[in-house]
C-alpha cells in the first residue's frame, strides 16, 4: 500500500485498528473544541462591545445560517466518502477525478447557496418572529454571511478532501490559524473605534478569516507531490463521478436542513414556556455540544476509516473498525451522560444565574442526560453507514425519527401534559427509536460487501 503515514496523513488501511482512528479522531476533535471556543469568544466580543439587539441578532440565526451551509455543505462535502474509497483502493486515476469534481461541484454549491441565503433571508427571519428591534441587524448580518458563503462551504470542502485522503492535522492547524484571525478582527471590526462595525464586523471577520484558511488548504492541496495534487486545469465536471457524489453527498445535505427544520418547530414549543425556558434549555445546549464532542469526532472519523478499508478489500478490518468505533462513543456517552446527571446544576451555573432558568435547565438535563448512549450509538451507526456508501439509510433514519416523529410527538403529548419535561421526553424516545433502526440494519445487511455488488 502506497498511503503509509506522510506529511500528516494516518494510514487507516494498515498497523494498529485502535491506534489509526484514535489518530485521526483527535485532531477532528480539537478542531471541533477550537470551532467551539471561538463561538463563545465571538458571542463574547459582540455582547460586551455591541448593543443587545446586535447580540440578539448575531446569536439567533445560527439556525437559518445551519439550514442552508447545512444542505449545500452536506452536498459538497458527500465526495469525501468517494475520495477515501477510491484512495484505500489505490486508485489513482479516480482518486484525482473524485477531487476534482468535488471541488468544482463545491464551486458550484457555493453559487447556489449564496443566490438561495440572499434571497430566503428576510423570509426566514419573519417566519421565525424575529422582533422589530432585532431584525435590521440579523438582516445585515445574514447578508454580510451570505455574501461570502463561498468561502465557509470551500473551507469544508478543502478540509472534507484533505481528510478522505487520511490528513486530519492539517485541517487542525488551518481551523487554528483561521479562528485566531477571526478573533483579531473580531476585535478590530467590532472594538476599536476606527471601526465599531457591530454585526458588520462579526460577519465581515469570518468570511475573511475563512477565505484566508481556504487560501492555506487549496496551497497544500496544489503542492502535494503525489497524484493527489489539486491542478485548477484539471477541473471538468464529469456526470458519471458526479453522480457518485449527489448520491453520497445529497442525502446528508437534505438530511441536515430537514433536521434542522425540526428543530425549528421544537424550539418553537419551548418558547411557548417563557423566556426561563429558552435560556435553560439554551444553556444546557452549550454544555451538551461541548462534551459531545469526543463522540462527533469519532462518528466523524468513521466513514473515512470504513470507506478507505472498503475500498482496499480489507473487509474484516472494516468490521472491527466499526465495532471500535461504536462501542468507544457508547460507553464515552454513557460515562459522559452519570457525569452530567450528577453536575447538571453547577454546570448550568456557569452561562445562568437565574434559579428559574437553572430549573428548566436542570429538568432537561436529568430527563435526556441518561441516554447519551442511543445519541451516540445512532450518529458512530450512521458514520458507518455513510463509510460503506449507503447514507440513505442514516437520512431515512433520522428523517422519520428526529424530525417527524418528534414533531409529531412534541404536538400531540402537549396537549395530554402540557409540561416542560414533555418536550424533554421527544429526545431519548426518537434516540432509541433511530438506534434500533440502525441496529437491526447494520445486524442484517451484509453492508461489509456493498461496494463490490
Amino acid at each position: 500500500m502506497s498511503h503509509q503515514q506522510s506529511g500528516g496523513r494516518v494510514s487507516l488501511t494498515e498497523g494498529s485498528i485502535v491506534r489509526g482512528i484514535l489518530a485521526f479522531a483527535i485532531p477532528l476533535f480539537f478542531g471541533q473544541l477550537l470551532q467551539q471556543l471561538y463561538n463563545m469568544v465571538d458571542a463574547w466580543v459582540i455582547g460586551n462591545f455591541a448593543d443587545n439587539d446586535s447580540f440578539a441578532a448575531v446569536t439567533s440565526t445560527g439556525t437559518v445560517v445551519f439550514l442552508i451551509i447545512g444542505f449545500f455543505s452536506g452536498i459538497a462535502i458527500g465526495g469525501s466518502v468517494i475520495i477515501s474509497r477510491y484512495f484505500g483502493a489505490d486508485d489513482k486515476e479516480n482518486v484525482s477525478r473524485a477531487i476534482h469534481t468535488n471541488f468544482l461541484m463545491a464551486v458550484i454549491a457555493s453559487i447556489l447557496a449564496t443566490v438561495t441565503g440572499l434571497l430566503l433571508t428576510p423570509h426566514l427571519l419573519r417566519w421565525l418572529g424575529t422582533p422589530a428591534s432585532v431584525m435590521p441587524n440579523a438582516t445585515i448580518y445574514l447578508k454580510i454571511y451570505f455574501g461570502g458563503v463561498s468561502t465557509v462551504i470551500l473551507y469544508n470542502v478543502c478540509m472534507s478532501i484533505m481528510r478522505a485522503l487520511g490528513d486530519s492535522i492539517h485541517p487542525l492547524y488551518y481551523l487554528l490559524f483561521s479562528s485566531v484571525i477571526n478573533i483579531l478582527l473580531d476585535l478590530l471590526f467590532v472594538v476599536h473605534p476606527a471601526f465599531r462595525w457591530g454585526v458588520r464586523g462579526t460577519a465581515a471577520a469570518t468570511v475573511i478569516s475563512q477565505g484566508i484558511s481556504v487560501v492555506l488548504c487549496l496551497r497544500r492541496m496544489c503542492h502535494s507531490q503525489d497524484y493527489t495534487r489539486f491542478e485548477f486545469r484539471k477541473l471538468r465536471l464529469l456526470p458519471r463521478m458526479m453522480i457518485m457524489v449527489l448520491q453520497q453527498g445529497l442525502p446528508s445535505g437534505l438530511q441536515n436542513a430537514v433536521i434542522t427544520v425540526g428543530n425549528l418547530v421544537i424550539q418553537k414549543n419551548i418558547n411557548s414556556f417563557g423566556a426561563y425556558a429558552m435560556s435553560g434549555q439554551g444553556a444546557y445546549s452549550k454544555i451538551e455540544g461541548l462534551v459531545f464532542l469526543p463522540i462527533m469526532s469519532m462518528a466523524m472519523a468513521l466513514p473515512t476509516f470504513i470507506s478507505q478499508n472498503l475500498g482496499a478489500g480489507k473487509y474484516n478490518r472494516a468490521k472491527k473498525g466499526a465495532l471500535f468505533g461504536i462501542l468507544f462513543g457508547v460507553v464515552t456517552a454513557e460515562l459522559t451522560g452519570v457525569l452530567i446527571r450528577l453536575f447538571t446544576e453547577p454546570l448550568l451555573r456557569i452561562f445562568l444565574s437565574e434559579s428559574e432558568s437553572i430549573r428548566y435547565g436542570v429538568i432537561h438535563g436529568h430527563t435526556v442526560s441518561l441516554f447519551f448512549f442511543l445519541l451516540a450509538f445512532s450518529h458512530c451507526a450512521a458514520g458507518v453507514m455513510r463509510g460503506c456508501g449507503k447514507a440513505v439509510v442514516p437520512m431515512a433514519g433520522m428523517l422519520l425519527s428526529w424530525c417527524l416523529i418528534r414533531i409529531t410527538y412534541v404536538t400531540v403529548a402537549l396537549k395530554f401534559f402540557p409540561v416542560y419535561r414533555t418536550i424533554s421526553w421527544a429526545y431519548p424516545l426518537t434516540w432509541s427509536i433511530t438506534s434500533v433502526l440502525f441496529l437491526i440494519y447494520l445486524l442484517r445487511v451484509d453492508w461489509k460487501h456493498v461496494l463490490k455488488k
